[in-house]
């Protein structure tokens, strides 16, 4: 979650939140109590944001 929370700008409670509206990409269980992002996903996901102009 630290990776990805960097990865994208986003705290956890956001990232859970857009999990549960279906608008960010869910994480694949690699072990017990191991879950992980699929970096293509993520990516995938971030091409699709808006992108701030200042």
């Amino acid at each position: 979650m630290p990776s990805v929370m960097q990865l994208t700008g986003l705290g956890r409670s956001t990232i859970y939140r857009l999990m549960a509206q279906q608008q960010f990409p869910c994480p694949v269980r690699v072990g017990v109590r191991a879950v992980a992002w699929r970096r293509s996903e993520l990516a995938q996901w971030s091409e699709t944001r808006p992108v701030a102009s200042h």
